[in-house]
């Protein structure tokens, strides 16, 4: 099956590719210049930012890939094991700019170019004004779609 890429952006006639900003070593922070300092901003505080400004979207149900979502559902039931907030989502970030690709489940029957409009928005919305990185790009790939629970006459729960 092919993969749908949605874009707020007009196509333009040669193809062109988003290049993600340089960064340092993976697990090395960024630096925003002060005028009396820097302030280092990890890639995971970047990833929980936008992992919870994308739940936070009307119709988005859960953020992750099937096997991922299956591991932390298992593991978010062992008793004093933390949640994972940021599955699902993956970014990199550089010295003033960040990058940010998203995994999402939509609910069905919910219009998804409208739920990824409004997730890219309010995910640059809440980095940039949390960190003061500049938001390059956000991409969103929806793997699943949420769909309600099918019961029988009975009211039983189908499989």
């Amino acid at each position: 099956m092919g993969q749908v890429t949605i874009s707020d952006e007009p196509q333009a006639s040669a193809p062109t590719t988003a290049q993600p900003p340089t960064n340092p070593p993976a697990a090395a922070p960024s630096g925003l210049a002060l005028d009396d300092g820097t302030i280092t901003v990890s890639e995971i505080v970047v990833a929980k930012i936008a992992a919870l400004a994308a739940r936070e979207v009307a119709g988005v149900h859960a953020l992750g890939v099937g096997a991922a979502r299956s591991v932390t559902s298992v593991r978010d039931r062992i008793p004093g094991a933390a949640p994972s907030p940021t599955v699902g989502v993956s970014v990199e970030v550089g010295r003033t700019q960040a990058a940010v690709d998203l995994d999402i489940v939509v609910e069905y029957g919910t219009p998804i170019t409208q739920i990824a409009r409004d997730v890219r928005r309010r995910v640059i919305s809440s980095v940039e004004q949390m960190t003061g990185l500049q938001v390059v790009e956000v991409n969103i790939t929806v793997d699943d779609v949420n769909l309600p629970a099918l019961t029988d006459s009975r009211g039983e729960r189908l499989q």
